[in-house]
């Protein structure tokens, strides 16, 4: 059969691929640019988000946290799911009027006694740069008129009047974050209690949308998505919990001053993939460092342990590589959110990137199954011959 004679047009219009790539681009910047230009049609949207999101957020946290509980009272021990959950809940109130009472008056003097000494450590700590700064071997490098007393002391008090005159700044948007915390602190509660009652309801009725050829599709894909967040959830808040105590532990059996205050940081800083460890750390440094050179080897040792039993034991029970992310991957996601939404960013930047993820993936394979572009040489040539 004589082949059909193409145009220019059919050439690089409507059989090339670089051509067709570019046009979709270019649809999908129309797209944004008319979405820009009507932005104000989305603000009530925007606030109603704002509102609804926070207590979500929390309540989907904690469902994470008190799921496996819930179902294994239902399931082991033939519990009904609304009194496990009442009995889970009445758990954690009991822990938390425990932890108010116990834990809170400790905090509370460590962290009162930390402000009011601060300003010894600082004295202290000059004097520590100073000495350091006049060893034979470091002026080489020319630190004494860096790490003077006059410059240290006006950069500090550059730090405080700038975080003192932002917090002046922000008296009223600081309102505005008490009462969203009371808000959270007020609806996550119901919401979460109807999140672990009715779980098994969430996916079918979005599913139940969804036309007929597309159901199965989204409901690996919801379920992907449950287990990513859900294993992410539980083994980072797992994995801080127990990095809080080890550490606090740790502290209070060298003596550590603050030593529940310094553990409770720790904890909180390793929410933040690898580099939260490190930043943790730093405090225990600089009190070790004032404490004395025994203090500090101690601050070592109580890392070097704690770091063995976090990786040799708790991460891979609690966590393993559920993710399937590549450390260098997690570090530029943890640069980018930070950077664009700064702590919520870096704490929340691993999850919203894995649920993009399982979508760039089911879309990449719906195009793979549907595009003549991923077809093998010889499925391209027996589609020829059969045209």
């Amino acid at each position: 059969m004589k082949s059909e004679h193409k145009t220019w047009f059919t050439k690089w219009f409507l059989n090339n691929k670089v051509t067709v790539v570019l046009l979709n681009v270019l649809l999908i910047f129309l797209i944004i640019a008319a979405f820009i230009k009507v932005s104000y049609i989305f603000k009530p949207i925007q606030q109603i988000l704002g509102i609804i999101l926070p207590p979500l957020i929390v309540a989907g946290i904690l469902y994470y946290l008190i799921d496996p509980l819930i179902d294994l009272l239902e399931q082991r021990c033939h519990v009904k799911r609304v009194w496990s959950i009442s009995i889970v809940f009445i758990v954690i109130l009991a822990v938390l009027v425990w932890f108010i009472l116990s834990l809170i008056p400790i905090i509370q003097n460590q962290a009162t006694s930390l402000v009011h000494n601060i300003p010894q450590y600082w004295r202290t700590l000059q004097k520590m740069l100073i000495n350091l700064s006049q060893e034979p071997h470091l002026q080489r490098l020319h630190l004494a008129n860096k790490l003077s007393p006059l410059k240290l002391t006006k950069s500090f008090s550059n730090s405080l009047n700038g975080v003192f005159n932002n917090a002046l700044g922000n008296i009223t948007s600081a309102v505005g974050v008490v009462t969203n915390v009371v808000m959270i602190i007020l609806t996550a509660p119901f919401v979460l209690f109807f999140m672990l009652k009715d779980d098994h309801k969430i996916k079918p009725s979005i599913i139940k949308y969804m036309p007929e050829r597309l159901q199965a599709s989204v409901s690996d894909t919801l379920t992907e998505i449950n287990q990513a967040l859900s294993s992410y959830v539980r083994g980072q808040l797992t994995v801080a919990f127990w990095v809080a105590v080890m550490f606090a532990i740790g502290y209070l059996i060298v003596g550590m001053p603050y030593g529940v205050l310094l553990g409770i940081f720790a904890g909180i800083c390793n929410l933040i993939p690898y580099v939260g460890s490190a930043v943790g750390l730093i405090p225990a440094i600089v009190l070790g460092l004032i404490n004395g050179q025994q203090m500090l080897l101690y601050v070592i040792i109580i890392f070097a342990i704690e770091q063995t039993i976090e990786t040799r034991v708790v991460s891979p029970l609690v966590v393993g590589n559920k993710m399937n992310m590549h450390p260098v991957t997690t570090i530029f996601v943890l640069l980018v959110s930070g950077g664009m939404f700064g702590l919520i960013g870096v704490i929340g930047g691993i999850p919203i990137y894995a649920i993009i993820k399982i979508f760039v993936g089911k879309i990449f394979a719906w195009i793979q199954r549907n595009s003549s572009w991923y077809d093998s040489d010889e499925e391209q040539s027996t589609d020829s011959t059969t045209n």
